[in-house]
């Protein structure tokens, strides 16, 4: 089916149901647009700074003393941020309309230029990790200006073992354009243009749309959304088991090369968290179902006087609450008060976000689904993208991304080589920043009944953020290992998918045919393979941070700062030493997961 290009008069705030004046991107402080002269300069600008370089240094990289590699760094690390701007300028725009077709070429054209230009640096990582150990050592520890540096080549040699022929690591280079991110980019094109004809609907809805029906007070609206996205999905289920197969297969041949021990491997090397860590996590998440959602959703079933829940009521609003839409002043307010309640310098770094066009929030035509915090380069600012629509569940999106860009902004003066955390503690202040939002709203509860429908909702948020993720990277885990044994049909994929799905969400459940394809949407499985347990690290990570705040740490909101101040410079443990907290320690997991026990029992407790 042809995608439909987006109508040509759009007016988000009426489709949003008058929400209020929803702010869009200005982006013109990374670039005034496409043909702006200054894009042409800087990729001028690239392609020779690239050239430049190795020319420079190829060959040389062993040679270099403290000072000749310091110059060095300092104009790879130039060169990263122009490459970056140029990137991070083309993907907004494609994001905000992805069925567009100028986006989408002007994109995959800066893509290719980037690409071709930065070619030449292949050499840089292969040559830097042949520099023996001892010269390492040295090198690094010869000033504190050159030091600071020492974390991200930390990370690039933990690479060594896996790095290919200097001629092999080009040639990948070189094709990723058509590789997995080909892969990806229609992904997204195919989901930005997909229509659910949904009974009770005159129009068909987009997916963002569609699945917000998912949370309706109504429970036939929510049965209708579900079983529109089960047709659609399942209508395409072969292109996207297509899309699954290449991508998992493609990884395989690269791991297989690459000498990498597992699928996972590459994940969490680019995390820079151990392997038994990650399994600690999903182990004590496992052997938790039992007392998190098996035992949530028994429940929730029987406040909605049901035998059994089905899919479309996983999400669904508890029938004592009220329905409410939320105005984006509204929610402005809400998030921002319970940020400043804990420090007002942290309610104050929002403010750009929403004056100065560094949100994008209404549902538009096209628009990706789905919410981001990008942060873009460390001498612009972050971005951050919603899909407002006004219910409850939204401001606590709006708390989370702008956790993220608070978090962008503190890590900036790190560099553009030092600011980006790895995903594991990627979560922490976006989960942190949920968590204030809504404890506050908790504290302001009027009545029993507001306090319940608050600690549920925050109950299936953290189900969502840690069952939920889990067992998605138990599917992945699945599908690599079966795809490693030949080509999937659907079918397998969809049997891959329903066997994670009971053990999850336990036997208050019942699937309707059609649930065994929504794997086919979940955007993680293609850009990221394995990205999805660092949300249950992450949200595990703050429940530990949260309590240890409840305990009342001295100098926490100083030593709060700092971590996030630290972005990519340090490691895990480096960052939690000062909170008490070691993520290697398999009972740290258990503390963060009682906590989610902890809210279930005083839910059950309201029954009696």
């Amino acid at each position: 089916m042809p995608i439909r290009l987006p109508r040509p008069v759009f007016d988000a705030n009426a489709a949003a149901g008058g929400l209020g004046d929803l702010p869009e991107w200005d982006l013109s402080d990374l670039y005034a647009a496409p043909d702006a002269p200054e894009v042409a300069r800087d990729l001028e600008w690239l392609g020779k700074a690239c050239a430049g370089f190795a020319a420079d240094y190829e060959g040389k990289l062993a040679s270099l003393d403290a000072a000749a590699m310091l110059d060095c760094i300092h104009r790879y690390e130039r060169i990263e941020t122009v490459a970056g701007r140029i990137m991070s300028y083309a993907g907004l725009r494609y994001y905000q309309n992805t069925v567009d077709a100028a986006r989408a070429k002007f994109m995959s054209d800066c893509q290719d230029k980037v690409t071709d230009f930065t070619t030449p640096l292949v050499f840089f990582s292969l040559e830097f990790n042949r520099i023996e150990d001892k010269a390492y050592e040295t090198l690094f520890t010869a000033n504190k200006d050159i030091g600071r540096y020492k974390p991200v080549f930390d990370r690039m040699r933990a690479m060594k073992p896996h790095q290919l022929s200097d001629e092999l690591e080009r040639f990948l280079h070189d094709q990723s354009t058509v590789g997995a991110s080909a892969w990806n980019k229609l992904f997204d094109e195919t989901m930005a243009g997909l229509e659910f004809a949904v009974d009770g609907e005159e129009e068909p809805l987009n997916l963002e749309a569609t699945l917000n029906l998912l949370t309706e007070q109504e429970r036939d609206r929510r049965e209708a959304g579900a079983r529109a996205l089960a047709n659609v999905f399942g209508d395409k289920v072969k292109l996207f088991a297509r899309v699954h197969n290449t991508l998992a297969k493609e990884k395989e041949i690269e791991d297989r090369w690459r000498k990498m021990p597992t699928p996972q491997h590459g994940r969490h090397l680019a995390n820079h968290v151990e392997p038994e860590v990650v399994e600690a996590l999903r182990n004590a998440v496992v052997a938790a179902y039992p007392k998190l959602s098996h035992r949530y959703y028994r429940l929730k079933s029987k406040w909605m006087g049901l035998d059994k829940l089905q899919v479309w009521d996983r999400n669904a609003p508890l029938p004592i609450e009220m329905k409410k839409i939320v105005k984006w002043d509204e929610a402005r307010t809400t998030v921002t008060s319970a940020y400043a309640a804990f420090s007002p310098d942290l309610a104050k770094l929002t403010e750009p976000f929403f004056d100065k066009g560094w949100i994008d929030a209404a549902v538009k035509p096209g628009k990706a689904p789905g919410a981001f915090a990008h942060p873009t380069v460390t001498e612009v600012h972050p971005y951050v993208m919603l899909n407002y629509l006004g219910k409850p569940r939204d401001v606590m999106t709006l708390a989370h991304e702008l956790g993220h860009g608070v978090h962008q902004v503190l890590a900036a003066p790190q560099g553009e080589m030092l600011a980006s955390t790895p995903l594991t503690l990627a979560e922490t202040a976006s989960v942190f920043g949920e968590m204030l939002t809504f404890r506050k709203l908790l504290a302001q509860a009027q009545d029993q009944n507001e306090r319940k429908v608050l600690l549920a909702g925050k109950v299936e948020d953290m189900i969502n953020t840690v069952v939920r993720q889990i067992a998605f990277y138990d599917f992945e885990c699945k599908l690599h290992a079966a795809r490693k044994e030949g080509e999937l049909t659907p079918e397998d994929i969809n049997a891959l998918w329903m066997s994670i799905q009971g053990e999850s969400l336990g036997d208050a459940f019942e699937f309707m045919d059609g649930y065994e394809s929504f794997w086919s949407y979940i955007p993680h499985f293609v850009h990221s393979p394995f990205y999805v347990y660092a949300y249950a690290f992450g949200d595990g990570l703050v429940n530990a941070l949260y309590a240890v705040y409840e305990e009342g740490l001295p100098g926490f909101e100083e030593k709060y700062f700092e971590m996030l101040k630290a972005g990519g410079s340090k490691h895990h443990k480096d960052l939690l030493a000062p909170f008490g907290l070691d993520a290697s320690d398999p009972k740290f997991w258990d503390k963060g997961l009682s906590m989610i026990a902890g809210m279930i029992d005083e839910l059950e407790a309201m029954e009696g």
